[in-house]
């Protein structure tokens, strides 16, 4: 009877974990404009979501250097990025990219864990501010890793809580 009742009160916790995180989700939607990004990458250099949009879907993750989580779902990401990279997208003659957007607020250690984790597509961007980000604040987010998918019309398709999430999409999308 205890075990029946720890069950219980375990699955109950979960699912409202579940719950709790669900309704802190960023309120865009699909078929909401994405907000422009536009930040510097880490050489100084400015990049742009609308730039790097045109013609592709894009695969926005925010993360940071210091979140265990988001390190712990790179690799799958670094995956998924090798897996898509080449792959030919309905509608996206320029197929898919990512947008690694971080909240980190030490340039070292953000560059550091891009080339320790492999994160070797090429855009990447941050304003160092952490949960003070301007990009955080303009998706709506407030836990991370946290994904959206953007399509080549700037509009968001959806928004994840990883990449793994996003892929179901994108694999009924791909003409491989």
């Amino acid at each position: 009877m205890k075990r029946i009742t720890l069950l219980l009160l375990t699955v109950s916790l979960l699912l409202w974990n579940q719950s709790a995180q669900a309704q802190r989700m960023s309120p865009l939607k699909p078929g909401d404009n994405a907000p422009e990004l536009a930040f510097p990458d880490p050489k100084g250099k400015v990049i742009s979501l609308s730039k790097i949009n045109k013609g592709s879907y894009v695969l926005i993750d925010f993360w940071a250097s210091w979140c265990g989580p988001c390190r712990r779902a790179n690799p799958s990401l670094v995956e998924f990025y090798e897996e898509y990279k080449n792959v030919k997208i309905k509608g996206a003659p320029k197929g898919l990219k990512i947008l690694s957007v971080s909240l980190d607020t030490k340039q070292e250690n953000w560059e550091k864990a891009i080339e320790a984790d492999k994160l070797s597509w090429p855009y990447h961007m941050s304003d160092l501010k952490s949960w003070k980000s301007e990009a955080a604040a303009a998706y709506g987010v407030t836990f991370i890793p946290q994904v959206f998918l953007v399509d080549p019309q700037g509009k968001i398709v959806g928004n994840y809580r990883s990449t793994m999430e996003a892929k179901a999409v994108i694999e009924q999308l791909a003409t491989k």
